[in-house]
């Protein structure tokens, strides 16, 4: 990490010191985004595990039904699970051709504007998500594939993988909105970031 952005970062933690409910509201949104980070990792790893299980499979000529599935659920779930944490990091690919060439207050409006059209959507997202799984559930639901599995269960991680996304959003849209957040700037780093 360069000297300037060490100095900027302290500087904005200064500047954002939280006291009382808001600093643990802080801590337990980290704690969320990082918690669904590692199950992003979990899942990518399950999703090694089936294809080393394939391998095996195959060599030995024994059936594994359904293997496919479970790793396409697998990639479902570690795409969505990673949303919030990968918004967090800064790693999302953002198209800034036009954000890059305004400063001051027009940028911060369209850093607004950008993020509360973002909030509508993935809160749209992630309502008809969550409609998923329930009427999955009623309706008893299963996968046309080997497996047979119940539909509500891996629909279930792209539902809650969608609503923390949708948080993840609220969050920097409130914090953009009271000048409290630099996540997006072009000189961003997060190595040892606490906000």
């Amino acid at each position: 990490m360069n000297m300037h952005t060490q100095t900027k970062l302290e500087g904005s933690e200064s500047s954002i010191r939280l006291k009382g409910p808001a600093r643990m509201i802080r801590k337990v949104l980290n704690g969320l985004y990082k918690g669904c980070g590692a199950i992003a990792a979990m899942f990518l790893l399950a999703i090694l595990f089936i294809i080393i299980a394939q391998m095996v499979a195959r060599w030995s000529g024994v059936q594994f039904p359904g293997s496919a599935n479970y790793a396409g659920y697998c990639m479902a779930a570690a795409s969505f699970f990673a949303l919030a944490y990968t918004l967090n990091h800064n790693a999302h690919i953002r198209v800034t051709l036009f954000l890059s060439k305004l400063k001051g207050w027009p940028r911060h409006l369209a850093d607004l504007w950008c993020l509360g059209v973002a909030c509508f959507l993935s809160c749209y997202l992630a309502y008809y998500a969550c409609k998923n799984v329930y009427i999955s559930h009623l309706i008893h639901d299963i996968s046309q594939g080997q497996d047979a599995m119940p539909l509500w269960i891996p629909q279930l991680s792209v539902a809650i993988g969608s609503v923390v996304f949708a948080i993840a959003l609220l969050d920097h849209f409130i914090r953009t909105l009271l000048f409290r957040d630099d996540t997006f700037a072009e000189d961003h780093h997060v190595e040892g970031e606490e906000f």
